[in-house]
């Protein structure tokens, strides 16, 4: 599985970014899929997630309620809309595949995309 991360860029604080992330090589609605980012000298973190339906989506705390994931099984992407950025949600971010929803990000049979940097000043 191929993933193409894209939609980053520099924006000011409150303003709104979508990434998305392409893929390419396999089955795309058999994969969940997600986000991570890792910030200027910390560890990557996960943002978010969604199952393969879309039904099913989780959240780390900072950003529920501002940031959205979704996806179009027709078209083989996942988008990140985030929403009233924050300095603090300036890193890399990454897109994310599993087959299995409870281990993506963390298994050896997971993908991972380029990252795509997002900026937000203050």
């Amino acid at each position: 599985v191929q993933l193409q991360a894209s939609g980053g860029g520099l924006v000011q604080a409150g303003g709104s970014l979508r990434l998305s992330c392409a893929a390419s090589g396999r089955t795309f609605s058999s994969l969940a899929m997600g986000w991570f980012r890792q910030a200027p000298g910390k560890e990557r973190e996960f943002v978010a997630s969604i199952n393969q339906s879309g039904r099913t989506t989780y959240y780390t705390y900072s950003v529920k309620g501002r940031f959205t994931i979704s996806r179009d099984n027709a078209k083989n992407t996942v988008y990140l809309q985030m929403n009233d950025l924050k300095p603090e949600d300036t890193a890399v971010y990454y897109c994310a595949a599993d087959k299995n929803h409870y281990v993506l990000g963390h298994s050896s049979d997971g993908y991972w995309g380029q990252g795509t940097l997002v900026t937000v000043s203050s």
